[in-house]
C-alpha cells in the first residue's frame, strides 16, 4: 500500500510520518519510509534544488510545474515502484499532489490546465491513501522558524519563500479543497494544537487497519482536535486569553511558546520568559531583540553561554555601553553573529570591533557595512573585494551576497555598479540591496519583479510613503502580508485603505501595523474591532499584547537606568 502525506511547510508531515513508519514496523508490517531512509537518488535531488533554488528567480510558473511533475516521475520509477514491489506499506513526503497544489492555488495557473500536463503522468501511480497534515499556516511558520534557530542553515532560501507567508495560506486552502474532491482517498488531520502522540496514534490505527483490509479508504471521521475558538472581545481580555494560549502551547511545545513571547516584555509575561529560557534557551534568546529591560538583560547573562550566538544577534541595532560590553565578551566565542549584530553602526566601538572581527568574520564585517555611507566604508569593502579576487568574483553567488548586503540602501554609482553585476547570480540579494532607494532604477527593478519575488520587494518598501510605492503594494496586498509590515506606523489615507482592505485576509498583521498608531482614536478602533473579530488568532493577540505590555516614558526611563 502507497501511504503519502501532505501539506504545507511547517505541519509536521515527515515527523509524523517518521513515526508512524516506526510504528507500523513495530506491528511486523515491512515498511519503507522514501523520506526516512533516503532513497532519493541524485537526478532527483538535483530537480528539486533546480526549482527551488531562489538564483532561479525568473523560473516560470508553467515551468516549475514540468520541472516538478519530472521529478515526481522519477520518484516513482526509481524508488517507488520497486519498494511497492517488496514492501507492505511505502510512506512518503509529498507526492504530484504537491506540484499541482502549488501550480493551480500558489502561481495562479488554471486548474484545466494543470489536469492536462499531468493527466498522463499519474495514470496508475496514485497513492491508495494521503494524509493530509492540517495546520494553521501562522504556527506552521512559527515552526519552520524555530526550527531554524535551533538549527541554523547557510542553505539559500527557496523560491517558494519569495513569495510570502501568503502562499502558505493559499496551499493549505488548496489541499483542503483537493482532500474535499476525493474523500475516499483522503484523510484531513489537525496538527494546529493536537498532541503528537495522539495524532501519530490515530494515524497509524487508520492505515494499519486500511493494510489488513486491503480498503485504502481512510476512517470515517477525521481527526479534527484544534478547539473550537472562543475570541476574546475586548482588548482588555487580551493578556490573559493569550497567557491561556501560552500556558497550553508550553506544555506541548516549550519552543513554540517562546517564538510568540519574542518582543514582549512586563509583569504579565516575565515569569513565563524566565520559565521557557530553560526549556528553549535559543529561541528565548532570539526573541530578545529590541527589548531593553531588566529582565530581558537578565536573560541576556543567563543565556549568553547556552546559546550564544542568537545572544549576539539579539544585540542588533542596540549601541548602548551594556550591548557594546556584551559584544566585546561574545567576539571570540561567536565572531560571525557579533559582527553581524554591528549592522548600520557607526559608533566608535562598532569600527573598534570590525576591526577586530575581520581577520575571523570578514564577510560578516562586511555585510555589517549596509546603510553606511562613509568613506571609510567603501575602503573597507573594496579592500575585502580585492581579497576576494577583484571585482570578477561578484560573478560568485556567495560573494555578491555578501556585497549586496553591505551595499544595501546605497544609491551611489559604485553601489550600483555591484548591484548590477550580482543581479544575475544573486538577484534575490541584489532587490533585497534597495530597501529605501527612491532612484528611478529601483522602481524598474521592483516593478519587473514584484510577482516573482513580491515579499523582497515589500521589504525594500519599508517606510516609504511614495505614489510609486502605494501602486505596488495595492497590487499585492491581499497576496502579500509582508505589505503590511512595509508601512508600519504609516498614518496616510493609502495606508488606511490598504488595512481596511486586508482587516480580514492578515488580521494579526493588519494590528502590528499600526505600530505608533494604537494611540490614536483611528489606531484604537481598528485594534478593538480585530480583537472581537478574530480574537481567537495568537499571533494577533502577541501584537495586541505588545500594545498593552507598552512601557509609559517613565518607565523607559527607569528600565535604562536599572541595567
Amino acid at each position: 500500500m502507497w501511504i503519502v502525506f501532505e501539506g504545507i511547510d511547517g505541519c509536521g508531515k515527515t515527523t509524523i510520518s517518521t513515526r508512524v513508519a516506526e510504528r507500523l514496523r513495530g506491528d511486523g508490517l515491512t515498511v519503507e519510509h522514501m523520506r526516512e531512509d533516503a532513497m532519493y537518488s541524485r537526478v532527483t535531488h538535483a530537480i528539486r534544488e533546480l526549482g527551488r533554488d531562489s538564483a532561479h528567480l525568473t523560473l516560470t510558473p508553467r515551468a516549475e510545474l514540468l520541472l516538478y511533475l519530472a521529478r515526481e516521475v522519477q520518484v516513482f520509477e526509481e524508488a517507488i515502484e520497486p519498494a511497492l514491489a517488496r514492501a507492505d506499506v511505502v510512506i512518503c513526503d509529498r507526492c504530484v499532489y504537491t506540484p499541482e497544489v502549488l501550480a493551480v492555488h500558489g502561481r495562479g495557473l488554471a486548474p484545466e490546465d494543470v489536469a492536462t500536463l499531468t493527466a498522463g503522468l499519474v495514470a496508475g501511480r496514485t497513492p491508495d491513501l494521503t494524509i493530509l497534515i492540517d495546520v494553521d499556516p501562522q504556527i506552521a511558520r512559527a515552526r519552520r522558524r524555530v526550527a531554524k534557530i535551533v538549527r541554523p542553515s547557510s542553505r539559500r532560501r527557496s523560491r517558494k519563500g519569495l513569495a510570502g507567508a501568503g502562499l502558505q495560506h493559499r496551499l493549505r486552502a488548496g489541499y483542503l479543497e483537493r482532500a474535499e474532491r476525493e474523500p475516499s482517498r483522503w484523510m484531513v488531520v489537525d496538527n494546529t494544537e493536537a498532541e503528537l502522540a495522539s495524532v501519530v496514534a490515530h494515524v497509524s490505527a487508520a492505515v494499519r487497519a486500511a493494510v489488513h483490509s486491503g480498503s485504502p479508504a481512510p476512517p470515517p471521521a477525521t481527526a479534527r482536535a484544534r478547539r473550537a475558538p472562543t475570541a476574546a472581545r475586548t482588548r482588555d481580555e487580551v493578556v490573559p486569553r493569550f497567557v491561556a494560549w501560552l500556558d497550553r502551547c508550553a506544555a506541548r511545545e516549550p519552543a513554540l511558546a517562546a517564538y510568540f513571547l519574542a518582543g514582549l516584555a512586563g509583569d504579565d509575561v516575565d515569569q513565563h520568559r524566565l520559565i521557557l529560557a530553560e526549556r528553549a534557551p535559543e529561541v528565548m534568546a532570539w526573541g530578545l531583540r529590541g527589548l531593553g529591560d531588566r529582565v530581558s538583560w537578565r536573560l541576556r547573562r543567563l543565556l549568553a553561554e547556552r546559546a550564544p550566538g542568537p545572544i549576539a544577534r539579539s544585540l542588533a541595532g542596540v549601541a548602548d555601553d551594556s550591548a557594546a560590553r556584551l559584544r566585546t565578551e561574545l567576539a571570540p566565542i561567536v565572531p560571525v553573529e557579533v559582527a553581524a549584530s554591528l549592522s548600520g553602526l557607526d559608533s566608535a566601538h562598532a569600527w573598534a570591533l570590525r576591526d577586530d572581527l575581520f581577520a575571523s568574520a570578514p564577510d560578516a564585517v562586511v555585510a555589517s557595512l549596509g546603510h553606511l555611507t562613509a568613506a571609510a566604508t567603501w575602503d573597507t569593502r573594496l579592500w575585502w573585494l580585492d581579497a576576494q579576487g577583484g571585482p570578477a568574483e561578484l560573478h560568485r553567488a556567495s560573494i555578491a551576497a555578501v556585497a549586496c548586503q553591505s551595499i544595501a540602501g546605497l544609491d551611489d554609482e559604485t553601489a550600483w555598479h555591484w548591484r548590477t553585476l550580482c543581479l544575475d547570480v544573486a538577484p534575490v540579494s541584489a532587490l533585497a540591496s534597495l530597501a529605501g532607494l527612491v532612484d528611478e532604477r529601483a522602481w524598474q527593478w521592483r516593478q519587473q519583479y514584484l510577482h516573482q519575488a513580491p515579499k523582497v520587494i515589500m521589504k525594500t518598501l519599508a517606510g516609504l510613503d511614495d505614489p510609486r510605492a502605494w501602486a505596488l503594494r495595492d497590487a499585492v496586498a491581499t497576496r502579500c502580508k509582508e505589505t503590511l509590515d512595509s508601512m508600519h506606523g504609516l498614518d496616510t489615507p493609502a495606508a488606511w485603505r490598504i488595512r481596511e482592505r486586508c482587516a480580514d485576509v492578515w488580521p494579526s498583521t493588519v494590528v502590528k501595523s499600526l505600530g505608533r498608531l494604537v494611540a490614536t482614536d483611528h489606531g484604537r478602533t481598528l485594534l478593538t474591532r480585530q480583537v472581537a473579530r478574530h480574537g481567537d488568532d495568537p499571533s494577533l493577540l502577541r501584537h495586541a499584547v505588545a500594545y498593552a505590555l507598552e512601557p509609559s516614558p517613565a518607565r523607559r526611563a527607569a528600565i535604562a537606568g536599572g541595567r
